[in-house]
């Protein structure tokens, strides 16, 4: 698949992903929804392995880089789904927007890591300003019932623990999978990965007495296969693939984008509010992609070769 074909899926599946999440959260409980999902997903996968008449390796690189995808399919996705109790699905993908950054400063720290210039951190630090407008309005959602205002903010400070987690390992398992360098087709590197958290979404069940008590919601039940087949299929696929092809921090930079589209389709869909603050954020941030994918020369000449290639 072309790269940035691949890149534009990556953006589509991960905008519709924290609606999906919070909807498929009405029907089961948070590790059960994540967790049947994954299921679907791998079960789809494996089939599409044996009609490809592709393998699943299982050498001992290949599992290393199975399990490094492990932070991201089972610990970011479950704090996800956790965050999603609590938070806005708008909001979920605001935060998801610190990726970039934290990916960027950890890969400073690395040895060999690829090192931000200033015109990088300038887009970042344009890219979090632009964040802050988004997440001013989605937090004053929070605080419309004065009255419910003390159990407002105890869910809000242990939602935004849960995503902040989450965007972290997400950042991690991005750096760490590249760093493997296993050599595996995208499909393989999703399936395997998927496979590997299933154990691991059964022990979170087990461990915090979550089941699978559906709650008759048709829609969530309808967001989980959504989110099997592609959020986790399809987007995780098209990840890996871009991620093979580009720094960790430029795929990373996705979620700058994605939370726009979020915050209209949580709106539309979500009765979630939209406000002037939100929209401003939300031209801050397409400028600060623009900024920074476009401001890198090795990704720019990419981009111009991929469309002279295409043409």
């Amino acid at each position: 698949m072309n790269t940035l074909v691949a890149y534009l899926i990556v953006i589509a599946v991960w905008a519709t992903t924290p609606l999906g999440i919070k909807w498929s959260g009405e029907a089961l409980p948070a590790f059960a929804a994540a967790g049947s999902r994954m299921a679907i997903a791998a079960a789809l996968g494996l089939l599409w392995l044996a009609a490809r008449r592709q393998g699943l390796p299982l050498h001992r690189r290949a599992l290393l880089s199975y399990a490094a995808a492990l932070p991201g399919i089972f610990g970011a996705m479950g704090c996800s789904y956790m965050a999603a109790r609590d938070l806005p699905s708008g909001l979920i993908s605001v935060v998801f927007g610190l990726a970039p950054l934290i990916s960027g400063v950890m890969m400073q720290w690395l040895p060999g890591g690829t090192r931000l210039n200033g015109w990088h951190w300038l887009a970042c630090l344009l890219g979090l300003a632009g964040l802050a407008l988004v997440f001013g309005d989605s937090f004053a959602l929070l605080f419309q019932d004065g009255a419910a205002l003390a159990g407002d903010e105890a869910r809000r400070g242990r939602g935004l623990l849960w995503i902040l987690s989450a965007v972290t390992l997400f950042a991690a398992s991005g750096i760490v999978v590249q760093r493997v360098g296993a050599g595996l087709a995208p499909m393989q590197q999703t399936v395997g990965g998927l496979l590997f958290s299933l154990p691991l979404y059964a022990l979170a069940m087990w461990l915090s007495g979550q089941g699978f008590d559906y709650s008759g919601d048709q829609r969530g039940l309808g967001a989980i296969v959504y989110l099997a087949v592609f959020g986790s299929l399809l987007g995780f696929y098209c990840y890996f693939q871009v991620l093979a092809r580009l720094p960790a921090a430029t795929v990373a930079l996705v979620t700058l984008i994605t939370p726009v589209l979020a915050l209209m389709l949580g709106a539309a869909l979500n009765d979630e509010l939209l406000g002037a603050r939100v929209l401003a954020g939300a031209a801050v941030i397409v400028a600060a992609l623009g900024l920074y994918l476009l401001g890198d020369r090795r990704v720019r000449r990419g981009v111009v070769s991929t469309a002279a290639g295409d043409g």
